[in-house]
């Protein structure tokens, strides 16, 4: 993986670990971020790395390739697979994306416009 790929784990986040890691794998798959065919680093290595444990990156890494993001072979590990979506797929998962952020947004306090004001941050920061 990358030394610019940055993982974030909020171990006081509602959110499970292995959900927050597959998350945002998953989001940096299809950014393209993690490009088709990179390797991502071993279970034990990532676990250690962002102080999991072994089991939690595992779960994260089985989700990952049942959504057909990853592919896992023994001794070969794991790496990106190819991102293969139709235009209504792409639709549902901005939406899907959408929603939970704006339901985080309301969670937190925060206004329409300081939320939109992240979102074009983030986007910004992704560039073109």
């Amino acid at each position: 993986m990358s030394e610019a790929v940055v993982i974030d784990i909020d171990t006081e986040s509602a959110v499970p670990a292995f959900e927050q890691l597959r998350t945002q794998l998953a989001d940096m798959i299809r950014s393209g971020a993690l490009a088709t065919g990179t390797r991502l680093p071993s279970i034990r290595q990532l676990a250690s790395d962002l102080g999991l444990a072994p089991g939690t990156v595992a779960r994260a890494f089985r989700e990952l390739e049942s959504e057909d993001l990853v592919t896992s072979r023994v001794r070969h590990g794991t790496v990106v697979a190819p991102v293969r979506h139709t235009a209504a797929q792409s639709r549902d998962q901005l939406e899907e994306a959408a929603r939970a952020f704006a339901l985080a947004a309301r969670r937190l306090g925060r206004s329409d416009q300081q939320a939109l004001d992240a979102v074009r941050e983030q986007l910004g920061r992704l560039g073109t």
